[in-house]
Order: C-alpha cells, then sequence, then structure tokens
C-alpha cells in the first residue's frame, strides 16, 4: 500500500506483516522441524531439572507461553529470568541442570547476551531463539533456533512474535503443528470483524485485557499492541488477578477484551466473564463466533496462542489508523531497543 508519490501508506508495513504470518508459520515448519529437533534433543540428553527464560518486550510474553509449556507439557518448574540480576547487579547462581532459554527478535540486546554468557558459565544449558542467526545473542548461546520469520520492517512486532511462540512449542513440546498456517490464515479472514470492533475503542483512553492459562501471554500481548501503536494505557490481568483488587475498576465505561478460546483455560474464564457481566463491564470476547472469531477446531489448546493473538493484531493497526496514528512507527520508539 503505497500513496500516490512512493511513500509508503502509514500502517502498511505492519498490515504486510500480519498478512504475512501463514506463510511464515509454514516456511518455520518446512524449513526448521530438524534444526528444531536437533536442539530438543540436546535438552533431553541434558536432562533440566529447571527451566528459565529470559526476554524483553514483545518477546517476554512468549517466553511467558514458553513457561507454561514447560510447566505443563514438561512437567518442570519454570521461571523469567530477571536479566538485571545477573547483567546490573552480578549474580552468579548455581545453575547446573537449568535449561536457560533467551527469546529475542532481534538478538542485539546486550542484557540478554550478558544473562546467557552469565548462564552458560554458571552451569546451564543455554538456548536463543531470534530471528537473526547472526546475532550476538545466538553467538552467546550454546545452541540457537532460527524463527525464520523475515526482515521485519514495523515497529511493533506481529510475525517474530507468533513465529516465536511457534518454535518454542516445536522445541519443548515437539507435536504436530502442520494445521496451524492454515488456520491462521482462516483467522487472519475474519479480520473485517476485528475492524468494526476497533471502532468501539476509536476514543476510549483505557482498557484491560485478561485471560488464563496459555492464553494469559495472549492478553499481554494484546495490551502492548494496543499501548504501543494507538497511546492508550491497556492493562493486562490474569482473569483470577483480575477477580481480586482489579475487579473493583471494572465499570461499564472500562472495556475489556477477554480471550476464551476453547480448552481449560478458555473454561476456566467463565465465572471471570460472568463477573463482569454482573458488573456491566464493555466485554469483548475473543474466540466465540459473537466476538472476534479464531479457527480453532481441531487445534490443541497449546497451540492457539499463535491464532488467537491474531485478530487483536489486527484490532491494534486499525484502532490506530482510525485515532490518527501510524502504526508502523509509534511515537518515541525503534525497532531494537538495547538495555542492560
Amino acid at each position: 500500500m503505497t500513496n500516490p508519490d512512493g511513500t509508503v501508506a502509514p500502517g502498511a508495513l505492519m498490515a504486510a506483516e500480519v498478512a504475512e504470518q501463514p506463510t511464515v508459520l509454514a516456511r518455520l515448519i518446512a524449513e526448521g522441524v530438524d534444526e528444531i529437533a536437533a536442539v530438543r534433543a540436546h535438552i533431553e540428553a541434558y536432562r533440566p531439572r529447571f527451566v528459565l527464560i529470559a526476554a524483553r518486550g514483545t518477546s517476554d510474553h512468549a517466553a511467558l507461553y514458553a513457561k507454561y509449556l514447560a510447566e505443563v507439557g514438561l512437567q518442570l518448574p519454570a521461571g523469567l529470568a530477571s536479566p538485571s540480576t545477573l547483567t546490573v547487579y552480578g549474580a552468579r547462581p548455581d545453575l547446573s541442570e537449568v535449561l536457560f532459554l533467551a527469546v529475542s527478535q532481534s538478538g542485539g540486546s546486550p542484557d540478554l547476551v550478558g544473562s546467557v554468557e552469565a548462564a552458560r558459565a554458571c552451569g546451564a544449558l543455554t538456548v536463543a531463539v531470534t530471528n537473526n542467526p547472526s546475532s550476538p545473542l545466538a553467538a552467546a548461546a550454546a545452541h540457537h533456533v532460527d524463527i525464520r520469520a523475515g526482515l521485519e520492517l514495523a515497529v511493533a512486532a506481529t510475525k517474530t512474535y507468533t513465529a516465536e511462540l511457534l518454535a518454542l512449542y516445536l522445541l519443548l513440546c515437539g507435536g504436530d503443528a502442520d494445521a496451524v498456517p492454515d488456520a491462521a490464515a482462516r483467522t487472519l479472514a475474519f479480520g473485517p470483524q476485528a475492524y468494526a470492533a476497533a471502532e468501539r475503542y476509536r476514543f476510549t483512553q483505557r482498557l484491560v485485557t485478561t485471560a488464563r492459562g496459555f492464553s494469559y501471554p495472549t492478553a499481554r500481548e494484546a495490551a502492548l499492541k494496543v499501548m504501543e501503536t494507538s497511546y492508550l494505557s491497556a492493562q493486562a490481568f490474569s482473569g483470577a488477578d483480575l477477580l481480586h483488587g482489579p475487579l473493583a475498576m471494572v465499570d461499564p465505561d472500562l472495556p475489556v477484551i477477554a480471550i476464551v478460546t476453547p480448552g481449560a483455560g478458555g473454561a476456566a474464564m467463565a465465572p471471570v466473564v460472568a463477573r463482569l457481566a454482573e458488573s456491566g463491564a464493555n466485554v469483548l470476547l475473543v474466540g466465540p463466533d459473537g466476538g472476534l472469531p479464531v479457527a480453532s477446531a481441531g487445534i490443541a489448546e497449546e497451540l492457539l496462542p499463535i491464532l488467537e493473538i491474531l485478530p487483536l493484531q489486527q484490532l491494534a493497526w486499525r484502532l490506530a489508523l482510525d485515532r490518527g496514528g501510524d502504526p508502523d512507527r509509534p511515537r518515541g520508539l525503534s525497532k531494537v531497543t538495547e538495555t542492560w
């Protein structure tokens, strides 16, 4: 999408990358399964007793997804690492029998590189999951998984996020994901419903996203996408946490987006949705046909986060344009953020 003068229209890059995701996912399955299986074999031979995952930004939500995969799929305790303990504070814990995963689109953030270097020196098996096999992070880890998403030009990450999720699923679970690319294409085809839903948030200044289980990372990623592209305040809560103190702030003027795709996590959201209805909240459901549909038939619950974020990416894109912004170039942000 270009303007008559040849310049790129606002949001064109993000729109193209959102639409590209079925192709990216299919490519990762076709070209990356053997490589990922080899890394998975190293993990199985190592027999870790604990999993630590380090990431920043959007990749932090992929890391949270990996935590659920490790705890449910591998039956291993898992946690999200605090890179500053290893970098800023110089901690050197005993990490023997620990699988240390670092997830990053660019593989260039110094704190993640430093964390992997420290974890490796402390005895952990280190694996980097990135979109750049030539990155410093890939070089620092003992093993690397290339998510094969191709160059991402829009500042807001879309295709790299879903590719990270699929790569982490293949790495930690090793299951059959062949149906995911087609399901992604069918989910994206519901785009007009996501664009229509964006209208209800055009003039709001705050909203809440919520989910449980494997879908909780989707709630967090959706909140980030809305914040970074439309500049409104969005808070993400586990459905269980929302029923505690945060429920008090919910009223008809506070929109809530609830992810309720099929599975144990979606079922656990039923009492949350009921309480939101009692409060008179303006609730948009992700999953049912009456809300933002997801092509979930035949897809394992563990894989649904790859699909359920898609209509929320579309909603964030449309909302940013409706509010007069350019989702390709959020103010104050750059594609690679370097932290320490």
